[in-house]
């Protein structure tokens, strides 16, 4: 098989085009493919009506996939039609998308790399393209992505903030609970971020829309409750956040307790404990055992918090209104007559936000999906070093986690 043929079939060229010339230079290894067209009429790319050749582009080269270890290129004069309705357009070409300066087949390539890799800079240095080079086929694969993806519903919905840099500077993100995918991510995490989300969904999406997990933030509240219909009904409170607040409650007890055994006598039995008032009942390690029982049988205040959180987690087990609201009043009357201040803060804010805490009953949801979506976030945030640019992060967040259909065409 003659060079030119072997390199049509390679990059699928069929007529009207052709290879017509191969140069291969060892030097600098590299390979330079020359592609030529016969005369033929030509779809506008806007609206694909036929029509005749109106001029040529000045020469455009195109990196494809190397051959054995030699860069390869691709040149050719894209022909231009002159469209009654769009004016002079260029046509597309079969091997690569419009505005591109790779083949198709080297996009995927570079795509792949960046997904396994999880940084830019990672697939730079095995494709030997420049960051900026990979980092517009990411940007083009998200945009290419989010275009195509359809409007489907999605019951279950969680929103959650990530911090982009220091200085409390976050990020919305809203996830698709039962896909595990982020649908949606906005910069800050004000009313108006969360808000153009719910601007944005179709009225099939609002009327599929049954629960959104979500923290106690309140411009994620107030923009649930303005901008989708019966909002407030649709509210559930995560109880990881709610069960972290109380954790952190016990915590201040601890602190609060320990200070004060050392300012009285400068000894104190809850020296090194601080970890294990953070596990739960069934999660203690079995080392551990021993040294909490008898933490225990002293009859601390830390004690009586962490009984009054270990109580609380009872909360998410029923299923019938009417029983976990008796439940939660015992409950509360049992925090706040504990005289500890760091425990009835946590009670108080519950009890603020009772409707939505309960709802969980209906709609057994938490943002754990969330959450693992945000680990992998802050993975690839510390794989690439950090962001300066909050768009590039955005664009990083829907290209790793978006699941997105990435590819060309």
């Amino acid at each position: 098989m003659q060079d030119t043929k072997l390199f049509e079939t390679i990059l699928g060229i069929a007529t009207p085009w052709r290879i017509s010339r191969v140069a291969l230079d060892t030097t600098g290894e590299r390979v330079d493919l020359w592609a030529e067209h016969a005369d033929t009429r030509w779809p506008c790319p806007e609206c694909q009506q036929d029509l005749g050749g109106h001029d040529h582009a000045d020469e455009r080269v195109w990196r494809h996939l190397d051959t054995c270890q030699y860069q390869t290129f691709l040149h050719a004069r894209v022909p231009r039609v002159d469209c009654p309705t769009h004016g002079v357009r260029q046509v597309r070409v079969p091997w690569a998308e419009p505005r591109s300066r790779f083949t198709v087949l080297m996009e995927r390539l570079i795509i792949d790399l960046i997904r396994q890799c999880s940084t830019v800079k990672g697939a730079c240095a095995i494709a030997r393209v420049t960051w900026d080079e990979a980092w517009g086929v990411m940007s083009r694969a998200v945009t290419r992505g989010r275009v195509r993806k359809q409007a489907r519903p999605m019951p279950y919905i969680g929103v959650d903030e990530k911090a982009f840099r220091k200085g409390h500077r976050y990020h919305t993100v809203v996830c698709d609970l039962e896909r595990a995918t982020v649908e949606f991510v906005a910069e800050d995490r004000k009313i108006e971020s969360l808000g153009t989300f719910y601007d944005q969904l179709t009225p099939a999406q609002r009327e599929a829309l049954q629960g959104v997990a979500m923290d106690m933030w309140e411009p994620y509240i107030q923009a649930t409750r303005t901008r989708l219909p019966d909002g407030d009904q649709r509210i559930v409170f995560d109880r990881f956040h709610i069960m972290r607040e109380m954790t952190k409650a016990v915590d201040t007890v601890r602190k609060q307790e320990h200070r004060g055994f050392l300012r009285d006598d400068g000894e104190s039995p809850l020296t090194k404990t601080k970890y294990l008032w953070l596990f739960s009942e069934e999660r203690l390690p079995e080392r551990h055992a021993d040294t909490f029982a008898a933490v225990q049988a002293l009859e601390l205040k830390v004690g009586r918090a962490w009984a009054i959180k270990e109580g609380l987690r009872t909360l998410w087990t029923f299923r019938q209104d009417a029983a976990v609201r008796r439940f939660f009043k015992r409950w509360y009357g049992w925090a706040m007559r504990s005289r500890l201040d760091p425990v009835k803060k946590v009670a108080r804010m519950i009890q603020r936000h009772l409707d939505g805490v309960l709802r969980y009953v209906p709609h057994p949801i938490t943002n754990g999906v969330a959450e693992g979506l945000n680990s992998k976030i802050m993975s690839i945030k510390r794989k690439a070093g950090g962001f300066r640019n909050a768009q590039h992060f955005t664009t990083a967040i829907y290209f790793h986690c978006g699941g997105l259909d990435l590819y060309p065409r």
